[in-house]
């Protein structure tokens, strides 16, 4: 099977969840028997130990500039994308045969007319299209819309990018033949309408660090981690709440807060300046000292759906978690009991203050959630999932591809187009 899998960037390094996610379940899919060409933007160079069954095709040059891109009927992530280099480089590629195509996130629904035309105008079997959802895009903007704070100039460009990003997502949905979520939440409210067999949670499996046997004790320090990419507009808002609540407590009660990951400039140095109890460190490549000196791991995400990744981070580095209610879609529900958890942020700083010296029961809770997640979080069994559904729903497609209604309504098309 070949498999052409359309994405934003080539995702390395991996140094958010959704490049992480996107490696992974394409390179697990590759580790199923299934050649895949991955095409974005970036360096191929940048590639570390994938299967020799994925092709790693660099888009040249950058992406548009976002203030160009204004006026664009596409949301911005799919706007700046869409670039002549990269529209020609589909239309070399589109040339070869293909069983399936993914579009991976929405941000490649500018592709979505080529790759139709190229079904239509396929004489064998038409290549199964496929989208890989990371959330569902069409709640999250707009609860990210509602409830964003800022300039009015700001917040009438939110709300005109989230309704973008509902009509380019909707209309994916409506014309893939397979859609992936990564939570069973996702799937229900997103492939809302679809058969059955046309749509698949798959959730993320692990692939990073995982620490020995730990055991937190008085010794280990007063601190708290916060692990990922604060670049997106939504990580900063969540960011942004969460220490304005969180910052000045844990100043009072002596306990300090770690943030690894890239966080832009001016954010930076605002953030900076106001927080006290608050340490930036920028990206890491190895994270494993940042973990083993925290007693407990924050997932403050009040706004933004799907599954988070660094949840497997945290509990295969063994550190107990801590998190808002909203964040853990996606996760077992024997899991979730193995954290803290509560509705608010502030809520969930009370919880923070209350367990970060009850040594033992931080134990109880880091040994029990890294024993379901080694259990439950495995790449390799979501790359043959992915085969499995893409062989099937590849047969439903010839089948239909084959019959008189299937001719006929191809050449419908066709004129119509």
């Amino acid at each position: 099977m070949r498999c052409l899998w359309i994405s934003r960037y080539i995702p390395f390094p991996s140094d958010d969840g959704a490049k992480v996610y996107a490696a992974n379940l394409a390179q697990s899919l590759a580790d199923s028997g299934v050649f895949v060409r991955f095409m974005g933007f970036g360096d191929a160079g940048a590639v570390r130990n994938a299967p020799v069954n994925v092709d790693w095709l660099p888009v040249p040059g950058n992406k548009r500039n976002k203030a160009l891109v204004a006026c664009s009927k596409w949301p911005i992530a799919a706007a700046i994308d869409a670039t002549r280099a990269y529209i020609l480089l589909l239309e070399t590629q589109l040339r070869e045969r293909w069983d399936a195509v993914v579009l991976d996130g929405y941000g490649t629904g500018w592709a979505l007319d080529r790759c139709l035309a190229c079904r239509h105008e396929s004489p064998a079997p038409p290549p199964v299209l496929v989208h890989v959802s990371h959330n569902h895009e069409e709640i999250l903007w707009g609860l990210m819309a509602r409830e964003a704070r800022g300039s009015p100039l700001k917040r009438w460009a939110l709300r005109r990018n989230a309704r973008r990003v509902s009509t380019l997502e909707r209309r994916i949905v409506r014309n893939v033949d397979l859609l992936t979520t990564i939570t069973e939440e996702d799937r229900r409210s997103l492939g809302n309408g679809l058969a059955q067999d046309r749509s698949l949670t798959l959730t993320p499996g692990h692939s990073g660090w995982i620490a020995n046997q730990r055991h937190i004790t008085a010794a280990t320090p007063r601190r708290v981690i916060i692990m990922g990419s604060f670049q997106w507009v939504v990580k900063q808002e969540n960011l942004i709440r969460f220490l304005e609540i969180a910052d000045p407590i844990f100043k009072e009660q002596g306990i300090e807060l770690d943030i690894v990951g890239d966080v832009p400039p001016a954010l930076l140095a605002m953030l900076q300046g106001r927080c006290r109890a608050t340490h930036f460190h920028g990206f890491v490549t190895d994270a494993a000292s940042f973990l083993s000196s925290a007693r407990i791991a924050v997932v403050p995400e009040s706004i933004g759906g799907g599954f988070k990744l660094k949840f497997l981070d945290y509990i295969f580095g063994r550190v107990p978690v801590a998190s808002v209610s909203q964040a853990t879609a996606g996760l077992p529900a024997e899991l979730q009991c193995a954290m803290l958890s509560s509705d608010s942020l502030s809520g969930l700083v009370r919880e923070i203050v209350a367990h970060i010296d009850r040594v033992d029961e931080l134990n109880r809770i880091q040994e029990r959630a890294f024993a379901l997640g080694k259990a439950q979080f495995n790449w390799n069994v979501r790359g043959e999932q992915f085969r499995r559904a893409i062989d099937d729903v590849r047969q439903l497609v010839a089948g239909a591809h084959d019959t008189p209604a299937g001719a006929a309504a191809r050449n419908i098309d066709l004129v119509v187009s």
